[in-house]
C-alpha cells in the first residue's frame, strides 16, 4: 500500500508538468496568431529606397529597387507560410500531410523572391510542385481509401475512424521525428 503511493505521486507530477507545457505552448501559438495581423504591417517601417541599411545587416533589393516592396512581398508569403506550419503541427486529422503542397509552394515562392534573376515570382510553380504533388496526393488519397474501406468494412463512425488515423506526438521534436 505504501509503495503505491509514490506511484501516484509521481504520476500526478508528471500529468501537471505535461498540463504546463500544454499550457505554454498553447499560450505561444495564441499569441503568435493573434499578433498575425501586426505582423502584417512589418512592411511599413522598412524605408521606400533601394538600400536598407540596418545595424544588423545591410540589404541591396537589386533587381526590385525598393526595399519596403520586398518586405511587403515576404510578410504576404511567410506570415500565411507560418499559419500553414502551425496548422500542420497542431492537425490531429487523417488529410494533415495535404498542406505540405502549400507549404512547399510558399516556401518555393520565399526562396524566388531573394532569386535576384527571376523577374516574375509566381511563374512556374506548378512544375516544381509536381515531385512534391506526386508524393503527397497519392499518399492522402490511399490513407483516405483505407479509412472508407474500414469503414466500409466494420460499424464505426467517422469520428472514430479518425481517432485510429490520429497522430499522437511527444512534444515539438516527437513530431518532428514522427515526419521524418
Amino acid at each position: 500500500m505504501d509503495k503505491s503511493k509514490p506511484k501516484s505521486t509521481s504520476t500526478n507530477l508528471k500529468s501537471q508538468t505535461k498540463a504546463k507545457q500544454a499550457l505554454i505552448q498553447g499560450s505561444i501559438v495564441a499569441i503568435l496568431l493573434a499578433l498575425t495581423p501586426y505582423f502584417f504591417s512589418i512592411h511599413e517601417s522598412v524605408p521606400e529606397q533601394k538600400l536598407w541599411d540596418t545595424f544588423l545587416f545591410t540589404y541591396d533589393s537589386k533587381a526590385w529597387e525598393n526595399v519596403n516592396l520586398v518586405m511587403w512581398i515576404l510578410t504576404g508569403k511567410a506570415i500565411p507560410l507560418g499559419l500553414l506550419f502551425i496548422w500542420f503541427f497542431t492537425c490531429r486529422h487523417w488529410w494533415y500531410h495535404a498542406l505540405l503542397v502549400p507549404i512547399v509552394m510558399y516556401v518555393y515562392q520565399i526562396f524566388a523572391l531573394f532569386n535576384e534573376d527571376q523577374s516574375y515570382i509566381d511563374e512556374l510553380n506548378f512544375l516544381y510542385m509536381i515531385p512534391v504533388m506526386a508524393v503527397i496526393v497519392p499518399s492522402v488519397y490511399l490513407i483516405r481509401a483505407k479509412l472508407f474501406n474500414k469503414l466500409n468494412d466494420v460499424d464505426k463512425s467517422m469520428e472514430e475512424l479518425e481517432q485510429e488515423f490520429m497522430m499522437k506526438p511527444k512534444g515539438f521534436w516527437g513530431t518532428i521525428k514522427q515526419y521524418f
